[in-house]
C-alpha cells in the first residue's frame, strides 16, 4: 500500500479496501435524504416554497391558502417532511408533495 500513513478499511458493499476517509465520505453521501417538491425540484435548507393547494392546519384553526410563500425551510431527514416557520403557527411541518420550490 502506498500513500503514506492513511488507514485502509474494507468496504463490504464493494468488496474493496479503500482509505478510511474515502469510505466515511461515501457513507455520509448515502445517509443524505433527497427531498423533492411536487414537481420534482430538489429542496435544500433555506429554500423558499409556495403552497400548491389550500391546507388546513390542524391545531391552529387556520387554513393556509394556495400560493402562500413559506420562507427558509429546514429539512427534517424525512423524504417527505419539511420544517417551516409561519407567523402565528408554531412547529409547522409540511409534506413536500404540497409545495413547489420558488
Amino acid at each position: 500500500m502506498t500513500g503514506g500513513d492513511e488507514d485502509y478499511v474494507y468496504d463490504e458493499d464493494s468488496g474493496e479496501w479503500m482509505p478510511a476517509s474515502e469510505l466515511a465520505a461515501k457513507q455520509a453521501a448515502s445517509d443524505t435524504v433527497e427531498v423533492r417538491d411536487a414537481v420534482g425540484n430538489l429542496l435544500a435548507d433555506g429554500d423558499q416554497v409556495t403552497l400548491i393547494k389550500d391546507l388546513e392546519v390542524k391545531g391552529a384553526g387556520q387554513t393556509l391558502k394556495q400560493g402562500t410563500l413559506i420562507k427558509s425551510i429546514r429539512l427534517t431527514g424525512d423524504a417527505q417532511e419539511i420544517d417551516c416557520k409561519y407567523p402565528g403557527i408554531k412547529g409547522l411541518v409540511l409534506r413536500a408533495e404540497f409545495v413547489r420550490k420558488r
